[in-house]
């Protein structure tokens, strides 16, 4: 298959109508606009709907109702945006509704600015909303894996019943790389008997909705996510190890951020400094057992963030106290260079013994 010049937000838009997205709702935000603006021209193309809500609110309110029906859904926004559907994407977590939500992350708190940022990541990986519920968290690195991601995400989120965020930072919705569309990874999906597409006289209405008000009910329910999640955590982890065989000093890093990191990971290595960098591919569920996978020459690990640091909590936990954990970040929309990414590594291994 030819591949074709694509800004990100645009072919992120464009691999979700290939996986039959037929329905799109969201509401206006930079960095992410080209993505329901690209919606709004192409879903008409293939009888799809999108539908401008009027408020970010609105916006993953009508997910949840088009999920419903079982129709393949998709709703994007930008960090202030995301932080009001929280509390929609805790109840359609709840009701065990698939759909995929797009994050194309700018610098905050509040407004912020609209440079590209990794501040979300807590927000992502945690659950802006109420209760005991998780999603997948895709981080792609490159515009081919956000294209690749976002088809797979429709997969994913039909298989487990649940929603799939796609996080991405600005500059990934606004640069252009050539793309092309491949098929995802091949599942047996479930049959969507849960849907609320009228009964025509012959069964029982279904009725979805995340209300229990028997605490015994709530809790078995509650159990039975926790099984789904933990199934997740079994078979959905993904992640890269580069240059990890010999490394002396292991970065991590992801999105976009991981791509500068190789170049300084390739610049060390040229200077006789041996860096590896370990990418997570999925933030939730976090790849643990990469770590695990260290050679016995790593002396340090460093997390490398555009953000004043909230990845660094998950690297620490999955590292274990085995190895010095540090950090260097840039927050507010600020880019890391190569150069003060190296700097910091040969600062930290020369202070090492």
């Amino acid at each position: 298959m030819a591949k074709v010049l694509m800004k990100g937000n645009e072919a992120i838009g464009a691999a979700a109508i290939k996986a039959g997205c037929k329905y799109f709702f969201g509401y206006p935000i930079t960095p992410q606009n080209e993505l329901p603006e690209f919606m709004s021209k192409e879903l008409p193309k293939v009888e799809g709907v999108f539908v401008q809500a009027e408020s970010e609110v609105a916006a993953i309110n009508m997910i949840y109702g088009g999920a419903g029906t079982g129709a393949r859904v998709m709703t994007s926004s930008s960090s202030p945006g995301m932080a009001l559907k929280q509390e929609g994407i805790s109840y359609i977590a709840g009701a065990e509704l698939p759909c995929v939500i797009v994050n194309i992350s700018r610098g905050g708190p509040g407004l912020g600015g609209i440079q590209p940022s990794q501040a979300d990541y807590f927000m992502s990986t945690r659950g802006g909303g109420n209760g005991d519920y998780r999603h997948l968290v895709y981080a792609p690195a490159t515009i081919q894996e956000a294209v690749d991601l976002t088809i797979e995400a429709f997969n994913v989120a039909d298989y487990y019943r649940n929603p799939v965020l796609i996080l991405a930072d600005g500059m990934t919705g606004q640069m252009m790389e050539p793309v092309e569309f491949n098929e995802p990874t091949k599942r047996d999906l479930p049959a969507k008997d849960w849907a609320t597409t009228g009964t025509k006289g012959k069964r029982k209405p279904n009725i979805i909705n995340s209300l229990a008000l028997d605490p015994a009910e709530l809790e078995k329910h509650n159990w039975r996510l926790d099984a789904k999640y933990k199934d997740m955590e079994k078979k959905e982890v993904r992640h890269e190890m580069y240059q990890m065989d010999d490394a002396e000093v292991v970065f991590v890093a992801y999105g976009t951020t991981s791509r500068i990191v190789k170049n300084a990971v390739d610049a060390l290595r040229e200077e006789g400094i041996k860096a590896g960098l370990i990418r997570p591919i999925t933030l939730w569920p976090f790849p643990m057992k990469a770590f695990t996978d260290i050679p016995e020459s790593a002396k340090a690990i460093i997390s490398v963030e555009m953000s004043t640091g909230q990845m660094v909590d998950d690297v620490k936990i999955a590292n274990e106290g085995r190895l010095p954990v540090h950090f260097y970040g840039r927050p507010g929309g600020m880019i890391p260079s190569p150069e003060e990414i190296m700097k910091n590594a040969k600062e930290i291994l020369g202070g090492v013994k």
